[in-house]
């Protein structure tokens, strides 16, 4: 038995249609003519025929199987008759969207945030999509909820000690590269090529929210202060170096003191 995909060429449904269409009025004619009972086994070949016949449109393809074995799978769009025992599985090839729910899940610090998912994927093997998942669509759905969980808890939300560390909010393009790769391998499973994988929703769950915000703003108002009083000392540095090589006028010790003093007080 076939364990991968393969292309199916099914012949065309214009020529089998010009013979079913020869077959029903051969039919109806004998009927009316002779009303002989051999006429009427046409008119069950007739419609033992139509079954055969299918139309694929663009970016749709057919998985055929016949009596349980897979034959292959018809990408090409077209009009197209095949044996009428033939079960013709519909997989659409064309992109999907998928926007995942929000779900609350902790990061790796352990505080409880809500994230969401974005991802773009489509079917790239019909046979893994058609027989080794129950059913793709929903395959995705769980694999991605599971993807995004595991993503937030590799991951802390934000670090406020740490500039240079990876976080949730901080790193999107790194934490997005992870997050698609992640789906890649999960998804491959069932023939899913994933197009794009992105974080939709990030933030801190409802019960921590105004905490966190507050621990935010005391750490930017710590951080400005930082900035304010590193920038005061280059500036008195940089004043007292230009006194220094200009010759404006000789300090000692004591009077860079009582100079650097009154500087840092007036900035």
């Amino acid at each position: 038995m076939k364990k991968h995909e393969t292309t199916f060429k099914p012949m065309s449904g214009f020529g089998m249609l010009a013979v079913v269409l020869i077959i029903f009025a051969g039919t109806i004619a004998g009927l009316a003519t002779t009303r002989s009972a051999e006429f009427g086994l046409l008119f069950l070949l007739f419609f033992l025929l139509l079954p055969g016949f299918f139309v694929i449109q663009p970016n749709r393809s057919r998985v055929m199987i016949f009596f349980g074995a897979y034959r292959g799978s018809v990408k090409d769009n077209g009009f197209y008759w095949v044996n009428p025992f033939y079960v013709k599985k519909k997989i659409s090839l064309r992109a999907h969207n998928f926007d995942s729910e929000r779900v609350k899940v902790n990061d790796k610090l352990g505080n409880p945030i809500m994230i969401s998912v974005i991802l773009v994927w489509q079917v790239q093997d019909t046979f893994k999509a058609a027989f080794d998942v129950n059913d793709y669509e929903h395959f995705v759905r769980v694999q991605s909820d599971a993807a995004v969980r595991k993503l937030a808890n590799t991951f802390a939300y934000d670090n406020f000690e740490d500039d240079s560390e990876i976080t949730l909010r901080s790193g999107m393009e790194e934490v997005n590269h992870d997050l698609e790769e992640e789906l890649t391998e999960r998804l491959s499973i069932a023939g899913i090529k994933v197009i794009e994988a992105r974080i939709g929703y990030l933030a801190y769950a409802e019960e921590i929210a105004s905490a966190m915000l507050q621990r935010q703003q005391a750490t930017a108002i710590v951080a400005a202060r930082f900035k304010i009083v590193e920038g005061a000392v280059g500036m008195v540095e940089t004043a007292l170096e230009e006194l220094n090589k200009k010759g404006i006028v000789d300090l000692d010790e004591e009077k860079k003191a009582a100079m650097v003093s009154n500087l840092m007080v007036v900035l």
